[in-house]
C-alpha cells in the first residue's frame, strides 16, 4: 500500500483521512500564529483562552473531506463568534483559505465567493470606523488577503474543471470503444453471415446433386441389386436432412434479417433413432442403451447431445474401418445426462492413434457451452470411446448459456 493511499484512506464515521489531520495542523498552527500577533485596538488579551479559541476555530476542517460546505459555514460562524465575543485581531485568510479551495473544489461556488466577500467587506468597515483610516487605505491593506483568498477559490475550482474534464474524456473513450467492439462484431457477424452463404450455397449444390443422383439410382435397380436400396435410401436421406440443417442454421445467421425465417427447427435427441438408422444403412450398426428415466431435456442441451451423437457416430463411419460396431449409452442422472459412444473399430487417422480434426474440438466447445465437458481417446481393448456429461438445469439449457 502506497503512502499516498494511506494519507487519503477514510476513517471513522465521519471519514477523517490522515492528510485531513495533516492539514488541520498546518491550519492551527497558522492561526495560531496570528492569534498571537493579532493584538491591537480593542484586542482580548493574549491567553490560554485565545489559544483555545484559535484552536476551535480550525475543528471543522477535520471533515473537509466528507462535507466541503459544512466546513465553510462551520469555519464562517465560529470565526464570526469569534470576532464577536472575544477577538484577537486576526486575519480570515489563515483559517478560510482552505476551506473554500474544499468548497469551490466540491462545486459550491457561489458559498465559497459570497462567504469570504461578505467578511472582507464587513472587516473594511468595521475597522474603518475603529481606527479612522479611510476606505482607501484600508482596501489596500485588505488587498493581499483577499487575493490569496481569490486564488484559494480559483485553484479549487481549477482542480474541479481539471476532474470534471478528465472524468469526462474517460467516459467518452468508453463510449467510444464499446462503440469500435460494437462495430468489430457488427462485421464479424456480417463476415460469418457471407461465410455461411457461401458454405451454403457450395454445399447445398452438391447435397442436391447427390440426392438426385440417389433417388436416380434406386427407380433404375435391377432385381439383383435389390442389397443396395438401403444405402442409397441412407444416402438420400441423409442428404436430405444435411440439406433442412443447414438451412436451419443460415436461418438462425439470418435472425432479423428479411430471408431468416427462423421456423426450423434444431436437432434434438428425438431425431437419434433417424440417426441410428442412417448410421446402420451406412456399414456401421448402431446399438442405443438408456439407463435411467428417460425424459425431454432443456432445448440447448438437447441439441448439444444431439450434435455430439451425429459427430461421435460421423466418426465411427470415417475413421473406425469397415464393420466396426458403435453402441451409444445414455446416462439420465437427477442433474446431468451422461453420453458414452463406443465402438470396435481398429482405424487410427491421428498420427498419435487418436481421431483428430476439428469435429472433437467441436463437441468440447458445445459441451462448454451448456456447462459440460467432454472426453474422447482410444480404448485399452482397441476401438474409440467418446464421454461426455452435460448438466440438466435451466442455466445450462437457457439459451443464453451457449454463448
Amino acid at each position: 500500500m502506497s503512502f499516498r493511499s494511506v494519507l487519503n484512506r477514510p476513517r471513522g464515521p465521519l471519514g477523517i483521512r490522515l492528510g485531513d489531520v495533516g492539514m488541520t495542523l498546518v491550519v492551527l498552527l497558522a492561526v495560531e500564529l496570528f492569534v498571537a500577533t493579532g493584538g491591537g485596538p480593542g484586542a482580548a488579551p493574549l491567553n490560554a483562552v485565545a489559544y483555545l479559541l484559535g484552536a476551535i476555530l480550525v475543528l471543522p476542517v477535520l471533515v473537509r473531506n466528507r462535507f466541503p460546505r459544512f466546513e465553510l459555514i462551520a469555519c464562517s460562524v465560529l470565526l464570526l463568534l469569534y470576532y464577536s465575543l472575544d477577538r484577537r485581531d486576526i486575519s480570515p485568510v489563515p483559517l478560510l483559505s482552505v476551506p473554500l479551495y474544499d468548497a469551490a473544489m466540491a462545486g459550491f461556488l457561489v458559498a465559497a465567493i459570497v462567504i469570504p466577500t461578505v467578511f472582507m467587506v464587513i472587516g473594511l468597515f468595521v475597522v474603518d470606523i475603529s481606527t479612522h483610516e479611510g476606505l482607501v487605505s484600508l482596501a489596500a491593506s485588505f488587498l493581499p488577503g483577499f487575493v490569496v483568498l481569490f486564488l484559494a477559490i480559483a485553484l479549487g475550482d481549477v482542480v474541479r474543471s481539471r476532474r470534471a474534464l478528465a472524468a469526462e474524456t474517460a467516459e467518452r473513450l468508453r463510449v467510444a470503444h464499446e462503440e469500435r467492439e460494437a462495430e468489430a462484431a457488427r462485421r464479424v457477424a456480417e463476415e460469418r453471415l457471407r461465410i455461411a452463404r457461401d458454405l451454403h450455397d457450395t454445399v447445398a449444390h452438391s447435397m442436391a446433386t447427390i440426392t438426385v443422383q440417389a433417388g436416380s439410382a434406386l427407380h433404375v435397380l435391377g432385381p439383383g441389386e435389390q442389397k443396395l436400396r438401403g444405402p442409397l435410401l441412407a444416402i438420400r436421406e441423409t442428404s436430405k436432412e444435411v440439406l433442412r440443417e443447414m438451412r436451419a442454421t443460415l436461418g438462425q445467421l439470418r435472425e432479423g434479417t428479411p430471408e431468416g425465417d427462423g421456423q426450423v427447427k434444431a436437432g434434438g435427441m428425438d431425431r437419434l433413432p433417424a440417426l441410428r438408422d442412417a448410421v446402420t444403412a451406412a456399414g456401421a450398426p448402431v446399438t442405443i442403451a438408456v439407463e435411467g428415466e428417460q425424459r425431454p431435456l432443456p432445448p440447448r442441451v438437447d441439441e448439444v447431445a444431439y450434435r455430439i451423437l451425429q459427430e461421435s457416430l460421423t466418426n465411427v463411419l470415417r475413421h473406425a474401418g469397415p464393420a466396426a460396431k458403435a453402441t451409444v449409452r445414455l446416462c439420465y442422472e437427477p442433474a446431468a445426462l451422461g453420453i458414452h459412444v463406443t465402438d470396435d473399430g481398429t482405424a487410427a487417422p491421428g498420427a498419435n492413434g487418436t481421431k483428430t480434426g476439428h469435429g472433437l474440438i467441436g463437441m468440447a466447445e458445445r459441451a462448454a457451452a451448456v456447462g459440460g465437458s467432454i472426453t474422447a481417446g482410444p480404448r485399452e481393448e482397441g476401438g474409440f470411446e467418446v464421454s461426455a456429461r452435460l448438466p440438466l438445469t435451466e442455466a445450462a439449457g437457457s439459451p443464453g448459456a451457449a454463448g
